[in-house]
């Protein structure tokens, strides 16, 4: 783990993070949304990717995961357009394929052509689900013999402390996912590799984020869990243009750190539940909570989700994180310290309003109904008009409402 160093001087980043005022959200609305996925059907939205084809980008896609329910791929209206199956269990105590987050590599050389990706982690066998694009639709090229991420047997896999959030990057040398681990600290650099016409991975190194800290009063403060889970990470996105990967510790805060997982961590901003003692009650299933030692942020409320850039240039930009715990979005400047800059919520409008959102993507260029680019995310209480029963689903939003909502800036490239 990271010496006690590291955590005294996150905290030392903390504590200007404290003094600063709190940021009421501002509302913004969706323009659409795609059907719901219904838990009965073990389909359980959670992380978006948006694919733009640069030839015709009325035809650009939304890539999606359901997690045991597989991958959906929907058109800029949010209409389905392919359904692909998670990978069955390997044995009949076995869980089946989890497709958790999903990520885009542009222009990656397979078989003496160059085609673009959709990479999967998959949490039911701890490795990487890999399909290229094609035609508009999704076509496997994984490298069934590329093994495992965190573990070495179907037993260790069985455990459940596998594959779980997952963010790429494209630099120099290559092409590259970075994969945290459920229930674990943990996250791993891979290295995308063509093996003939599929892909294949290669661990580059790991890195392990603090599991406790030592508060300003002295006492040692972990996240309160189930024995033998620790503060995962899940939301990660990098700014490729400075090589900086940002990190959600969904209980604790945002990390950044260099992509290629070399130096310290640093502490962007932490949860306002930072610091919070808990203990776990193995009666009820949940934690016991003391009092506000005051030590958190004062914008994010755990758990702390997808993370998501929005670049207006070299270096400058947003960072876009989802606060789950009071429904809201904060945006940070991806410059001059990562300031906050504001939060929003999506509120009732043509769709429904969107609680406790997971997975977010947004692209900077203007698409077909979409002015300054398309945001989507995912709404993890979606209740369509004329039912009861709650459901999961992704929202669309043009990025120049929230822009204007939040006094931001608006790329002006257009497809």
């Amino acid at each position: 783990m990271p010496s006690r160093l590291l955590a005294l001087t996150a905290l030392g980043a903390m504590a200007a993070l404290v003094a600063s005022p709190a940021h009421a959200a501002e509302p913004v609305t969706a323009i659409l949304e795609t059907p719901p996925l219904w838990s009965e059907d073990d389909a359980d939205a959670d992380d978006p990717a948006i694919w733009i084809d640069a030839e015709n980008p009325a035809d650009s896609l939304v890539i999606t995961t359901a997690k045991e329910a597989g991958l959906y791929v929907y058109d800029l209206q949010g209409d389905e357009l392919q359904h692909v199956d998670p990978r069955p269990a390997p044995g009949e105590d076995d869980a089946p394929g989890r497709y958790n987050n999903v990520d885009l590599i542009e222009d990656f050389k397979l078989d003496g052509e160059r085609v673009d990706l959709a990479v999967a982690s998959d949490r039911g066998m701890d490795n990487l689900g890999i399909f290229k694009i094609e035609n508009g639709r999704l076509v496997d090229v994984t490298d069934e013999d590329a093994g495992t991420i965190f573990t070495h047997s179907q037993e260790e896999i069985n455990g459940e402390h596998t594959a779980y959030g997952l963010t790429t990057f494209q630099n120099r040398s290559g092409s590259y996912a970075l994969v945290s681990r459920n229930s674990e600290t943990e996250v791993a650099l891979l290295k995308l590799k063509a093996e003939g016409d599929e892909v294949t991975w290669q661990k580059v190194r790991t890195l392990e984020l603090p599991a406790s800290f030592e508060l300003p009063n002295g006492e040692e403060w972990t996240t309160c869990d189930d024995p033998g889970q620790y503060a995962q990470v899940e939301g990660m996105v990098v700014d490729e243009a400075t090589g900086t990967a940002y990190l959600g510790q969904e209980l604790v805060g945002i990390w950044k750190i260099s992509a290629d997982l070399k130096g310290e961590p640093e502490l962007v901003d932490t949860a306002v539940e930072f610091g919070i003692p808990g203990i776990y009650d193995p009666e009820t299933d949940e934690c016991v909570y003391g009092p506000d030692p005051g030590y958190g942020g004062d914008v994010l409320r755990t758990d702390i989700e997808g993370l998501t850039i929005y670049s207006t240039g070299r270096g400058t930009g947003y960072l876009l994180a989802s606060s789950q715990g009071d429904n809201t979005y904060a945006v940070y400047d991806l410059k001059r310290g990562n300031d906050h800059l504001g939060s929003f919520s999506i509120d009732s409008g043509e769709v429904d309003s969107t609680q406790h959102s997971d997975g977010a993507d947004v692209v900077n260029v203007s698409l077909p109904g979409y002015p300054g680019g398309l945001l989507v995310v995912q709404d993890g209480d979606n209740t369509p008009e004329g039912t009861e029963e709650s459901s999961t689903n992704f929202k669309y939003l043009a990025w120049q409402d929230v822009a204007q909502n939040l006094d931001l800036r608006t790329n002006c490239t257009r497809h």
